[in-house]
């Protein structure tokens, strides 16, 4: 029975801590302006984001760091990221990365 309270007090404290996060920004009564340098750091937040997320993908697998460059991910990610400077878009680098991944991966063993 004590697990069954505390999630349910977890859950409770985690939806009062939601509310009041993303509420804070409404509840007061005058607008207030955001620094310049807070909203250039902003701009790059969804890029740092997504390095965050897509740098371990590619140079670690097993939760240690590449020891070998037989490894599909980095030609395929060479390969869009080389695409992507040449002609910028989303599907494009997605493609050209799949079609060098899936033959290394596949065929080689990579």
């Amino acid at each position: 029975m004590t697990s069954g309270l505390h999630t349910t007090l977890a859950i409770i404290g985690l939806a009062a801590v939601t509310v009041v996060a993303r509420g804070f920004f409404l509840l007061p009564r005058r607008a207030w302006a955001v620094p310049a340098w807070l909203q250039r750091s902003l701009q790059l937040a969804p890029l740092a984001a997504l390095v965050a997320v897509l740098a371990p993908e590619i140079f670690m697998a097993n939760g240690h760091l590449l020891t070998t460059w037989r490894e599909a991910r980095l030609p395929s990610a060479l390969a869009a990221t080389l695409w992507y400077a040449w002609r910028p878009g989303v599907l494009g680098p997605l493609i050209v990365g799949l079609c060098v991944y899936l033959p290394l991966r596949l065929l080689l063993g990579w």
